[in-house]
């Protein structure tokens, strides 16, 4: 049964919702009944105030019908992604400022109308080519829950389910890259302190050894760490995106030969452009052989692991020190969920660790493994297990695992669509949701290849004309889809 104000709320919103407003409809008619009906209160009546629980509840409601609108609209196909506007014409549209005296809660509901209007909808079927894509439902409840709680992490008795919901959901993870029994730690923190966080666990070297278009989060976290970017050495690729073996033992060689002491390969499985698998069984050979630590950055192609036909993308990630894996790309958690993984237990605690005694006191009555702070490199963590968590109740394995089949078949859709099509070039073949191509306006099609002609395409791009790079990772996009994105293309470049 539903308390007593909860059901006054639900009556009074009813009543003022079957009334009229004259001369107006929509929202001009909802809005003309709040301020004649409630005259909406400012903030400083919602609880903590005394006796704030209904204009408190008619509140949230409020909010809560504008989120599932937006929600709902996210999904039609007839509406834009984005009604897009300049950064100056907005800051001229509307008045964003703070001001000293506040709002109305009217006003507050407006502008949180106002924001998702201009916002763009990452639900939207056809909203593409970004790595974090789609609107997961369970995951926004839980998101919403979440905030709700708006604990912190760092200690159990502040976060007790939160922190037991980590400590599964990670040895699970750990179980899936395929370290025996799910054994190691790990933590879910934001990107890119993940990498700042694995970079910092090996502190006492002084020597990194990553790849050529690693992603820049390696390099910043060399220049935080103090050890500077000229540590960073590149190591070449071969034309599909994937570092070469041979060349890394060679600079590791040299590197050795000059004195510096190698400490880290830096693997990536899934590269953010061309969706590139290092072969992670020859370079964890070469760790090996050479006692360097071997961390695979699986934040993009981690979430192939929960797919039988697709993880053998990743041989080779069980012989990894360390994965960085996010869940919020490949598998559609709601942002922001990232994890680190370690095989190597206790060893996060015993690198970061500060033992700031007022907040980790050792006299607590339970086990003191599960204060989570200490091992962390912020203390102030944000609750991100619980939208993966849900999610993989709602789905199990195997439905994840048939999400992430799907867009692996969109994307193999897409290029057998386009590889022998008038008009499109591919820049590779196809190995991941990645599928990078030109297009070639009618203009050009009959031209040589030559520099005029590639200054025409586009701005080079390292040594290749910019390209499209199309990236699938959308629940919700079909083969319709895909057929409506070659179709815009070939439309809006008829003419260039």
């Amino acid at each position: 049964m539903r308390p007593p104000a909860l059901r006054r709320c639900r009556e009074a919103r009813g009543n003022r919702r079957q009334g009229s407003s004259p001369g107006g409809s929509g929202a001009e008619a909802d809005l003309h009944l709040r301020q004649k009906t409630l005259r909406l209160p400012k903030s400083g009546h919602l609880l903590p105030t005394c006796n704030g629980e209904i204009t408190t509840m008619s509140f949230l409601q409020d909010v809560v019908d504008i989120l599932l609108q937006y929600v709902v609209k996210s999904f039609d196909r007839s509406t834009k992604v984005i009604d897009f506007h300049y950064p100056n014409e907005l800051l001229q549209e509307y008045n964003w400022e703070l001001a000293d005296q506040p709002q109305t809660l009217e006003e507050i509901l407006l502008n949180c109308r106002t924001t998702l209007k201009y916002a763009i909808k990452t639900g939207h079927p056809r909203y593409f080519n970004q790595l974090s894509t789609g609107l997961d439902m369970v995951g926004l409840a839980a998101d919403w829950l979440t905030s709700a709680a708006n604990t912190n992490m760092f200690t159990y008795e502040i976060a007790p389910v939160f922190v037991l919901l980590e400590y599964v959901t990670l040895r699970k993870m750990r179980e899936m890259v395929g370290w025996p029994g799910g054994c190691g730690d790990g933590i879910f923190s934001p990107d890119p302190p993940e990498n700042l966080g694995l970079h910092h666990t090996r502190h006492l070297s002084v020597y990194q050894e990553p790849r050529t278009k690693s992603h820049f989060s390696v390099k910043k976290g060399a220049a935080a760490l103090g050890i500077g970017t000229d540590s960073v050495i590149l190591i070449r690729c071969d034309e599909r995106g994937k570092m070469i073996p041979s060349d890394l033992e060679r600079r590791i060689v040299e590197a050795k030969q000059k004195g510096f002491v190698p400490f880290l390969v830096s693997a990536t499985a899934g590269t953010t452009v061309y969706g590139a698998f290092d072969p992670l069984i020859a370079i964890a050979d070469i760790c090996k052989k050479y006692k360097i630590w071997m961390h695979v950055d699986g934040a993009w192609g981690g979430g192939l692991l929960m797919s039988r036909k697709h993880k053998w993308k990743l041989n080779g990630i069980e012989r990894a020190n360390s994965v960085t894996w996010n869940p919020h790309k490949m598998m559609g958690v709601p942002l922001q969920c990232s994890a680190l993984l370690v095989r190597e237990e206790g060893l996060m605690q015993s690198c970061n660790q500060m033992h700031a005694s007022y907040l980790f006191q050792q006299d607590k009555h339970y086990d003191l493994s599960y204060d989570t702070g200490d091992k962390a490199l912020q203390c102030g963590r944000h609750v991100d297990v619980f939208k993966l968590w849900l999610m993989w109740r709602a789905k199990g394995t195997t439905g994840f695992e048939a999400q992430i089949d799907k867009c692996l078949e969109l994307a193999e859709y897409l290029y057998n669509k386009i590889k022998n099509r008038e008009g499109y070039e591919m820049v590779f073949d196809g190995k991941h949701t990645n599928v990078c191509f030109w297009y070639i306006p009618p203009s050009l099609r009959g031209m040589e290849d030559s520099e005029e002609r590639t200054s025409r395409l586009m701005k080079p791009l390292g040594d290749k004309v910019n390209f499209f790079r199309m990236v699938i990772s959308n629940p919700a996009a079909t083969h319709q889809d895909i057929d409506f994105l070659i179709d815009e293309i070939e439309r809006l470049g008829q003419d260039l």
